[in-house]
Order: C-alpha cells, then structure tokens, then sequence
C-alpha cells in the first residue's frame, strides 16, 4: 500500500488528529490490505505464505469488526457497508 493512501484513509476514519489505533481506523487498512492481497491470490493461486498472511489479517479484522460492533454499533455498520463485509447483523 502506497504511503499517501495510507496516509488517506487515516485521515477519513480517525476520531482525532494523529489517531492511527482507533478500531475504525486498523478495519479501514486491513481491508484495504485484505483487497490488494487478494487480488494477488488471483493470479497467484499457488503462493501458500500470503494466503497464511490473508486469512491472519481477514481474522484480526473479524475480531476488530466484533470489538467494535459491541462499542459502537452505528460505526460498525457505516464500517461494514464502506467496505462491502458480507455476514453484518443489522
């Protein structure tokens, strides 16, 4: 991921200035992430550490997405429909 895009989604989901540990904020990456990553898969079927690496990475979201549907359900959804996560409980 290049710097600038990074630098560009934390600027959308952080709560504050400087705020690059808000759940908000790591969901946003690891999906962007998850993305590019599987697209890599698509052509790569065979490359078996980056799957290893992408199903860490889709798990730590599933575990971030929880987390903050239990603090703060409205952002939960917004967060879910931004990113097209399927399995969201309205």
């Amino acid at each position: 991921m290049e710097k600038a895009k990074k630098t560009e989604i934390i600027e959308k989901y952080a709560r504050k200035k400087g705020d690059v540990g808000s759940p908000e904020v790591q969901i946003a990456l690891l999906s962007t992430r998850i993305a590019e990553i599987t697209e890599h898969m698509r052509l790569n079927k065979n490359d078996h550490s980056s799957r290893r690496g992408l199903m860490a990475m889709v798990n730590r979201r599933k575990r971030l997405l929880r987390y903050l549907s239990e603090e703060n359900r409205a952002k939960y959804l917004e967060l879910a429909e931004a990113f097209g996560i399927r399995g969201v409980k309205a």
